[in-house]
């Protein structure tokens, strides 16, 4: 049986992070989003939360928790809620570290699990995405060749979230007849940084396109070492994070424009009262509801160990484009108002339509 019961202990995260997101990064996001830079000290506040170092197990120097996909849906959709951009900012390092939680080798998890256990924020990253517009992550054209002891890395990777300041970036490349996720430093040789990317939204967001030309991989740097990891599964808690962070950003225009909505008179008479822009309030409530749900399926999935390929293409896909949809009535709701900047939505809208298109920016 499918349960969507929260327990007592997401009810207080979630509770938590949704006072944080409206107090701390609501009031920042339009001013982060013209200057086009991120708050260093939303950012400083986000890590004091601990919400990486809480699933790290505490033989490395973390909270001990179990790690739980689900609350970490639940997370990600709080602090979207409040802005997607600096949602994404603060949790992009959680790609890498759940995946060294989830694959990596003893002497993985010893050399790097404890960098985000520290006082200090420590900033690392995932390399999926790469240029062009018909990106397959199941069909990578960043190869992975050994030679030995030894694998080099080429190709390129494109929209990189906080390549700026990453120690370590985990790239996923084409090896062999599989795919192999790969820890490279930033310092390492071959490793190139493009100038920071210029998108329609999550401006405040740096990103970035690395080239990577010969570079070298131990084979220590192997994810999971000689046994590899399944990188299938990697992309679906990546997707399933996506998603959720949609679902936040969704739920932002439905509370904003309800309101706006109730409030906005045209011939003496609340807009909210015409069957027009009520019928179009209720459908955006159902489709973010119906988000949610997908994306907490993949995700408990995920955390019960199944194959979530499937719910997590399922929430991938749907929830991009009703996320869109969401945003795009949210503007026509306001009217004239929802073109100018006066109004959150517009911002929000440029930012459901920049998240539909990518992969591989976080993970649940």
């Amino acid at each position: 049986m499918i349960s969507f019961q929260t327990t007592e202990e997401q009810e207080i995260v979630r509770d938590t992070l949704r006072d944080f997101a409206a107090e701390t990064a609501r009031p920042i996001a339009r001013e982060c989003d013209e200057a086009s830079k991120l708050s260093e000290a939303f950012l400083d506040r986000v890590w004091e939360l601990g919400l990486l170092s809480a699933a790290i197990p505490e033989a490395y120097g973390g909270g001990g928790e179990e790690r739980s996909p689900t609350t970490g849906a639940i997370v990600l959709e709080e602090l979207a809620f409040g802005d997607a951009t600096l949602a994404v900012a603060a949790t992009a390092s959680a790609a890498f570290v759940n995946a060294l939680v989830d694959f990596g080798t003893e002497e993985q998890k010893r050399a790097y699990l404890p960098l985000f256990c520290d006082a200090s924020p420590h900033t690392a990253s995932l390399a999926l995405v790469e240029p062009g517009p018909l990106f397959d992550p199941g069909a990578l054209a960043t190869t992975a060749s050994r030679h030995g002891d030894v694998y080099v890395l080429h190709g390129a990777k494109r929209f990189v979230p906080m390549g700026d300041r990453a120690s370590h970036f985990l790239v996923i490349a084409a090896c062999g007849e599989g795919r192999e996720a790969f820890i490279v430093p930033r310092d390492a040789a071959g490793l190139a940084f493009s100038e920071p990317e210029k998108n329609l939204g999550l401006r405040a967001l740096p990103a970035f396109t690395l080239e990577l030309e010969g570079v070298e991989a131990s084979a220590a740097d192997r994810l999971g070492g000689e046994a590899g990891a399944d990188i299938q599964r990697l992309i679906d808690a990546a997707r399933a994070g996506l998603a959720a962070v949609q679902v936040g950003l969704s739920r932002a225009v439905l509370e904003y424009v309800v309101p706006y909505a109730v409030e906005r008179e045209a011939f003496d008479q609340a807009i909210a009262q015409k069957q027009a822009i009520a019928f179009k309030c209720a459908d955006m409530r159902i489709e973010t509801d119906a988000c949610r749900w997908l994306t907490w399926k993949a995700a408990s999935q995920l955390e019960h160990g199944k194959d979530a390929t499937r719910a997590a293409h399922h929430a991938h896909g749907y929830v991009a484009e009703r996320a869109m949809w969401i945003a795009d009535n949210g503007v026509q709701v306001l009217g004239g108002h929802g073109f100018i900047r006066e109004h959150p939505v517009e911002m929000w809208y440029r930012n459901a339509r920049t998240l539909g298109v990518l992969e591989g920016l976080l993970s649940v």
